[in-house]
């Protein structure tokens, strides 16, 4: 199956695209902060980023999710910078500083597509890219000139733009938003923006709309959404109604619930999340899970599911 880029790229579409997203600069409103400053000229409003994008780290990644991983790893960019200010952050040191990298011109940015593309990546995973949808776009047709081939993994906060997804209609293969937390309040103290939750589940329909459920060939995804979703102390993220909401939208969507959380940045600061999650709150999650009729768990979550329900009889 080939990525969807290339037929838009031999058409002349993806240029298109790419100059529409780059006028979003101007007066940016790449995502729903639509801050409106002049990116082309440099300046920066809540994520931090201005013209260039900025490459805090790429490499083979092993720790995603099992499709993405396969033998020879997903191909993960991460950019520094985001439009989200979440205080308990796993990769805060990135996302609050958006110096944390080398800012990168379309050609460099390209560059690093196509050498994780020869490491024998699976795919090249899109870390945190929703404030650099133009420049993204922008890289894109040099790197197909140049022989880039690998499916596109969009791995995104969820907190996204219609405007900016539906330019990449056709061009993302794979989407992987997380699902963070359901409650407005709690939102605009943890994630510092109270639209959220609306914008989330706005973005996730999109998305579903545009690439359906995720499709593997031989084990290995090749389109489709995959969504995340972190267990947090005391069901802070909302699980039940993030599961039901899931369901809703298809039952076989691929989800990958996870236990990793632990105080980062600045957690500390707020007392309810300033712990690790429990084994029961992460048996209560996936039992949330199955309850909402939620079938495609990812292959690690569903091991430790069913080891659960194994020592439960």
């Amino acid at each position: 199956m080939k990525p969807g880029y290339l037929s838009l790229h031999h058409s002349g579409e993806l240029s298109v695209r790419a100059s529409q997203a780059v006028s979003m600069l101007a007066d940016c409103r790449c995502c729903p902060r639509e801050c409106r400053v002049n990116r082309l000229e440099d300046e920066r409003g809540f994520c931090g980023i201005g013209r260039k994008a900025v490459i805090a780290s790429f490499n083979p990644h092993f720790g995603e999710e099992s499709p993405l991983v396969g033998s020879h790893g997903s191909g993960t960019i991460f950019f520094a910078g985001c439009n989200l200010k979440c205080v308990f952050c796993q990769n805060y040191d990135i996302s609050h500083d958006p110096d944390a990298g080398l800012a990168a011109e379309p050609e460099e940015l390209a560059g690093v597509m196509l050498r994780l593309q020869q490491q024998g990546c699976h795919n090249i995973n899109l870390v945190t890219p929703s404030h650099v949808v133009p420049q993204i776009l922008e890289a894109l047709p040099i790197a197909v000139e140049h022989g880039l081939r690998a499916p596109l993994v969009y791995n995104t906060s969820g907190y996204d733009s219609l405007e900016a997804l539906k330019l990449l209609d056709g061009v993302v293969d794979i989407y992987m938003p997380d699902v963070k937390i359901w409650d407005a309040a709690q939102s605009r103290e943890l994630l510092r923006t109270r639209d959220y939750p609306k914008r989330a589940k706005a973005s996730v329909r999109e998305m579903h709309r545009q690439v359906g459920d995720l499709r593997l060939d031989g084990g290995i995804a090749v389109a489709g959404l995959l969504v995340r979703h972190l267990v947090m102390p005391g069901d802070i993220a909302g699980t039940r109604q993030w599961m039901r909401f899931l369901a809703g939208l298809s039952r076989d969507t691929y989800v990958n619930i996870m236990d990793q959380y632990h105080p980062c940045g600045e957690a500390k600061k707020h007392p309810h999340i300033n712990r690790t999650i429990t084994p029961k709150e992460f048996q209560s999650a996936l039992d949330q899970a199955k309850n909402s009729n939620i079938k495609r768990l990812d292959r690690r979550t569903a091991d430790f599911f069913d080891q659960i329900f194994k020592n439960l009889h």
